[in-house]
């Protein structure tokens, strides 16, 4: 099981993604950004409105949606 990242985590990765956003670097920006994890409440808005297959190729962390929902919600 994956531990969970805590809100300093977050907000630090957050500030470097700024960083590199502001540099100009917006593809850095894109792929840092996705190393925070997805709120499992938009994991569910994307599944449901744009689809599983977004969701799983996306490149999105998906840590948190496993912890909350479970590994199978997304093979469903």
């Amino acid at each position: 099981m994956h531990q969970l990242m805590t809100l300093d985590e977050k907000l630090a990765i957050s500030n470097k993604a700024f960083e590199l956003l502001d540099s100009g670097d917006r593809e850095g920006y894109d792929r840092l950004t996705k190393t925070i994890p997805l709120p499992p409440y938009m994991a569910k808005v994307i599944k449901e409105k744009v689809g599983l297959n977004i969701l799983l190729n996306g490149g999105w962390n998906l840590s948190e949606v496993e912890a909350e929902f479970g590994h199978s919600w997304l093979n469903k």
